[in-house]
């Protein structure tokens, strides 16, 4: 067997059967509902799944959702999960979810929400035209948006390489979407 495969869905669900229950979806399965699945299908960016209680409805949880901090295994074909739903796709007709087994690493962003509009100090990890990623521990990653850097209006990655110290503060997280927004602080780098 393949180390990635996709979700065998029966051969007969299709894009018009998956658009018909999808507004049941929707009711059963809001943001924020707890949910038992099997993992039904593997690839590089996460796993599909199969809820216990909605066989009709196919989630996905991505990669995405998860800590970037090199510490993710890839639940198996076949291992019954449990997470929260996230969002939906509708493009796809898709419940996105977030695996309490991708959680692990949440205390280690609970404790960065108790520091909240406190400076910090970080590495860059990326910087892109549009911001620059800062690692402020081991598993909590965030983005200072372009438009809050000292010069707007030039490309980011001026002035920023990969590996340097910063002191930046720490301005808003969404713990569900897992997503940190930081602001160089009054001290700079």
């Amino acid at each position: 067997m393949s180390e990635y495969v996709w979700p065998d869905l029966g051969g007969s669900r299709d894009r018009a059967e998956a658009a018909q229950v999808w507004s049941e979806t929707l009711r059963a399965l809001p943001v924020g509902t707890p949910v038992a699945a099997e993992v039904i299908g593997r690839q590089p960016f996460g796993v599909f799944l199969r809820f216990e209680d909605h066989p009709d409805a196919i989630g996905l949880a991505e990669i995405t959702a998860m800590p970037n901090c090199g510490c993710l295994e890839l639940p198996d074909l076949g291992v019954r999960v449990t997470g929260v739903v996230i969002w939906h796709a509708e493009h796809n007709f898709q419940v996105k979810v977030r695996l309490d087994a991708w959680t692990r690493h949440l205390d280690d962003w609970s404790e960065q929400v108790n520091a909240l509009g406190q400076n910090i100090l970080g590495t860059v990890t990326r910087p892109t035209p549009f911001g620059v990623f800062v690692r402020i521990s081991d598993c909590v990653e965030g983005l200072i948006p372009a438009a809050d850097l000292p010069e707007p209006d030039t490309d980011a990655r001026e002035g920023f390489r990969e590996g340097q110290r910063v002191s930046v503060r720490l301005v808003e997280m969404d713990l569900i979407q897992r997503r940190v927004r930081l602001a160089l602080s009054e001290e700079g780098s």
